[in-house]
């Protein structure tokens, strides 16, 4: 009897464990170092991007819109996918390090980095590795020039800079324009330089040119005043969001009433902690998502991402969102398996992006196609901060 009663026990224990074990292998939050996901047999997928520091909300937007976009994706079964985020806190030798991190995880596709320094370092390593990259907001033409395997979710800084141009001319925003950027950064010049360009031939007048650095980057008052002298209607901020907030906060304070005009970067200041979101009301900027369009696709995520993380989704959420799509429609269309080596992946990755017939419906954009350089071809939007929110302005592209 006691040996009968013993099978039993130990009969109902295993099988506990067995449920348990089962119950363990579900989902984890997407956070710095963390895994989204772990079926068998799953293709992984690493991200690099800020978690932590001052561009945080851009790198966690990405991370948070990858890991529904993911989630979606493996609920559908065949192809399955694992999802690792690394925090470089926009740091370009952290970006490195997070990168070989994944590479010892045996990650197989890169969806990275965010932001545009970092980069241009890591493409360069993972062009070295034969790793396929899809980055969802590093816009400078320096990540994929030369890199065959390396490609853009978002608009290229040309294009931003070309577009920025164009909406201001035809929509007649502005009679005698300023321009504030950042020399230092990448970003902010490849943009500065395309828009100084296309202005000229749009007959733009730009009447104030001024600059700083990120080591400057909290006093824009001899910006702002050089603007005011020149009698600009119009400032012009190819910059993040962070030296935004302080530029509008400092007009404030002096009295000065300009309309600001930016671009993918200032998407994040109405999210950002101690800024006066009064003083962003009437602010314009061109961006591929409008969290307040009305189609089933933008409806339903908009829902989900506030449901999930109790705010209404920026840019860089959607960004995140389409990369893993489009890495999902790409690795139908190419037949690859979990099995596979990086490099095998990303010669046949490379074909599917750049097929006449491979094109994305996505949150940022319709029918959106690829060029052999990695440049995306989507059209952009132009918004206005109005009630605290973005909205989509009318007329223009």
């Amino acid at each position: 009897m006691r040996t009968t009663r013993f099978r039993i026990l130990s009969l109902v224990l295993a099988l506990g464990l067995f449920v348990l074990a089962g119950c363990s292998a579900g989902p984890t939050s997407t956070t710095a170092g963390t895994t989204t996901a772990k079926p068998a047999a799953a293709i992984k997928i690493g991200g690099i991007g800020p978690l932590t520091g001052g561009a945080a909300v851009y790198g966690s937007s990405v991370a948070n819109g990858a890991k529904i976009a993911l989630e979606e994706v493996n609920a559908l079964g065949g192809l399955q996918f694992e999802l690792k985020f690394e925090d470089d806190e926009h740091d370009a030798e952290k970006s490195v390090n997070a990168y070989n991190s994944l590479k010892d995880w045996g990650m197989q596709i890169l969806c990275g980095t965010v932001t545009t320094t970092p980069g241009i370092a890591v493409s360069a390593e993972s062009f070295k590795d034969r790793i396929f990259t899809l980055t969802p907001s590093a816009s400078s033409t320096s990540v994929i020039e030369g890199k065959d395997n390396v490609f853009q979710m978002c608009f290229t800084d040309p294009n931003q800079g070309i577009a920025s141009a164009q909406y201001i001319a035809e929509n007649k925003l502005g009679s005698k324009i300023a321009i504030i950027y950042n020399n230092a950064d990448a970003y902010s010049t490849g943009i500065y330089e395309k828009f100084i360009s296309e202005a000229a031939g749009k007959n733009l007048q730009v009447v104030s040119t001024t600059t700083f650095t990120d080591d400057t980057a909290n006093d824009f008052n001899v910006q702002l005043t050089a603007a005011k002298n020149a009698g600009a209607d119009l400032i012009f901020l190819p910059i993040y969001y962070q030296p935004a907030s302080l530029i509008l906060t400092q007009a404030d304070a002096m009295s000065y009433e300009p309309k600001f005009f930016g671009v993918d970067g200032m998407d994040g200041i109405l999210t950002m902690e101690n800024f006066n979101t009064d003083l962003a009301e009437g602010v314009m900027l061109l961006t591929p998502f409008a969290a307040d369009a009305t189609e089933a696709r933008t409806v339903a995520f908009v829902a989900k991402y506030q449901a999930a993380y109790n705010e209404v989704p920026n840019q860089f959420a959607a960004d995140g969102y389409d990369c893993i799509y489009a890495i999902y429609e790409a690795c139908k269309k190419a037949g690859i398996t979990a099995d596979m080596d990086a490099a095998a992946i990303c010669d046949k990755m490379i074909a599917a992006f750049t097929a006449a017939d491979f094109n994305i419906d996505g949150l940022t954009g319709e029918n959106m196609t690829w060029a052999a350089t990695g440049e995306v071809a989507k059209a952009p939007k132009g918004m206005v901060i109005e009630d605290g929110a973005y909205v989509g302005m009318q007329g223009g592209n």
